[in-house]
């Protein structure tokens, strides 16, 4: 059976109730965050899909990977029954995609599937 168009997009939430990925959002300036927005909407409407959009992190995480005016940003996140979690934001600033910054996503996806 096909997926819903469009997929959810749903904030992960730490126990506190903060939205990392919403917070960040909010922090990046308003041509940014329409740019990232609009990334986010093209996956929610054409998943799966992949590069040069998406690429795949392994471990179930997959970064969205917006191009800003300046920089770049990425966008981590998992597909959990047909909806997209969003886990973790960042500005990138090296080649590879930081080893803290998989981890954190994966430790958010993991509290994300404990508490579905």
């Amino acid at each position: 059976m096909p997926a819903k168009r469009p997929l959810p997009v749903i904030f992960f939430r730490t126990g506190t109730g903060n939205e990392p990925v919403r917070e960040w959002l909010k922090g990046l300036p308003a041509e940014e965050r329409k740019a990232v927005g609009e990334d986010l909407m093209t996956v929610q409407f054409r998943w799966p899909l992949g590069m040069p959009l998406v690429g795949s992190l392994g471990d179930g995480i997959w970064e969205v990977r917006s191009r800003l005016p300046t920089r770049i940003a990425r966008t981590l996140f998992f597909v959990h029954e047909e909806e997209i979690i969003l886990l973790h934001g960042f500005i990138k600033k090296t080649q590879q995609t930081p080893k803290e910054d998989k981890a954190l996503a994966l430790k958010r996806k993991h509290d994300y599937t404990q508490n579905a």
